[in-house]
């Protein structure tokens, strides 16, 4: 129970037993009853109190301390995926947005622990980000802290350039010993008596012509083998940097990948979680005296925000609209064939599936699937989903389509890889001069500029040779180079690397 008082205690207790009461597994829970102060100082650090010093956090922490002070955002819970699960409590909370957040946790405990994309994930972080810490903290005492922070600033910069499905790519086995190996090459040798064979194939010219042989083969290999995308990894492997730097570049690569899942399911976890706690309140916890300040607060979740998409509505509409339609049957191919609107709007074959679907869906999808599966042309027109773009004749943003296909294919292409391009490692060795070749995968969208040369800017200074990266600007393939002082960008539309 940490440090709650017993009345916060005693409500936990309460809310635990109705969240197991409908089916919902979690860790054990702690919650820490902290200040504004505290749970802004938490939350800059990415929920991990005892996380390596860096500026990027004390400038996270004077954002959301002046975005408290001024009203214009509060943080009202923060739960760590970990064994046990930490929960932080705003203490200033009245007793029912107290409820609200356990409820709220204790769905999102649930999902970090049965949702297939956090099965990977390290369940003792919290101790892991603390020996992070340390060993960051150890590297600035030996060298210093602006080497260590400045260098931390370049690794931070590439933290996205990971594959977040590596961890569920099952690699070949090393091959079995009597399993034949790649032949190696041979040496062409003259006949002769077995009396002149010295003569004739001296051992020194052998030994030299079999060693060259070797290096032509080991040029011919591609290095690496297959495109690789996890790119940080391939840097850890190869770059000449110095060992605190290659752990450092290990750290942030090893948080990279705790926090990729939470990216890739940000929707479902928050629509499960709201979806969880709109029924744990309203069914058990809520007195009535407290109806209005919680549907005060609930609408204040799943309202507007600004222009953009609001992962809390999305999802819990989305959970809500799936628990229908197989509760009354309308999926499948009887109901998808039906094109009596009538009919379809009063379709009901009493299936009662919906609890068990929605659990289904928590367990397997990401965002992506959640959407490309389950987000229906009826679900889009019903909730008014659209697309809009600036219009640069009017100044504004507007609405600028309301085809189904149309907004799901851009809400798919804004979940996919979190957003942000493919980029792979292509040839370590690049024109055998050790430069290091990327290659961008182009899927309609360009690389932004002055991002792209920024990162190839980093690259550089981990690898310390020339690095290229081969992109598409205006449908014509081009190739950006940053050798360490000057940038070159060129097209290679006909050329072959």
């Amino acid at each position: 129970m940490a440090n709650l008082p017993k009345n916060l205690q005693d409500l936990q207790e309460e809310i635990e037993g109705h969240a197991r009461s409908y089916g919902l597994d979690f860790f054990p829970v702690i919650f820490e009853l902290l200040d504004y102060r505290g749970l802004n100082q938490v939350a800059a650090f990415g929920g991990f109190p005892t996380r390596y010093p860096h500026w990027r956090f004390g400038m996270e922490y004077e954002y959301l301390q002046k975005s408290y002070s001024y009203g214009l955002s509060k943080i009202y819970e923060m739960v760590i995926n970990n064994d046990p699960c930490y929960a932080y409590l705003l203490e200033c909370n009245q007793i029912v947005d107290q409820k609200l957040v356990m409820a709220h946790v204790y769905a999102h405990c649930d999902f970090f622990k049965n949702n297939l994309s956090f099965s990977k994930t390290n369940r003792k972080m919290m101790d892991v980000m603390a020996n992070h810490g340390t060993r960051i903290r150890r590297y600035m005492d030996a060298h210093g802290v602006e080497v260590v922070e400045n260098f931390v600033d370049v690794c931070l910069s590439l933290e996205n350039l990971i594959d977040p499905h590596s961890p569920f790519i099952v690699r070949d086995r090393p091959k079995d010993r009597n399993q034949a190996e790649e032949p190696r090459p041979q040496v062409r040798r003259m006949k002769s008596k077995s009396y002149m064979n010295d003569f004739v194939n001296p051992p020194e010219f052998i030994e030299a012509h079999k060693k060259k042989l070797e290096e032509e083969a080991r040029r011919k290999k591609r290095f690496p083998e297959a495109p690789q995308r996890d790119v940080l990894k391939f840097l850890i492997d190869h770059s000449p940097i110095e060992n605190w730097q290659r752990d450092v570049l290990s750290i942030v690569r090893e948080e990279s990948y705790y926090y990729a899942p939470q990216a890739q399911t940000k929707i479902m976890n928050e629509g499960w979680a709201t979806y969880w706690h709109s029924k744990l309140m309203t069914e058990k916890v809520l007195t009535d005296a407290e109806v209005i300040d919680y549907a005060d607060h609930h609408s204040g979740t799943l309202g507007g925000r600004s222009g953009r998409l609001n992962p809390y509505k999305l999802g819990v509409e989305l959970f809500r609209n799936i628990e229908e339609r197989w509760n009354k049957g309308r999926f499948g191919k009887e109901y998808d064939d039906c094109e009596d609107l009538v009919e379809r709007a009063r379709w009901d074959r009493k299936t009662a599936l919906g609890r068990e679907k929605i659990f289904e869906v928590r367990r397997h999808c990401t965002d992506v699937t959640f959407i490309d599966n389950y987000l229906t042309e009826d679900f889009c027109r019903e909730h008014k989903l659209f697309i809009y773009d600036f219009n640069p004749k009017t100044g504004m943003y507007q609405i600028s389509d309301r085809d189904f296909k149309k907004v799901k294919q851009r809400l798919l292409f804004q979940l996919t890889n979190f957003g942000q391009p493919f980029i792979f490692v292509v040839d370590g060795n690049f024109r055998n001069k050790g430069e290091l070749h990327l290659q961008h995968r182009y899927e309609g969208v360009e690389l932004k500029h002055d991002y792209a040369r920024d990162t190839l800017r980093n690259i550089q200074k981990i690898w310390g040779r020339p690095v290229n990266l081969d992109t598409t600007v205006d449908e014509k393939a081009r190739r950006i180079t940053f050798d360490g002082e000057d940038f070159e960008e060129k097209d290679v539309s006909d050329k072959v690397a």
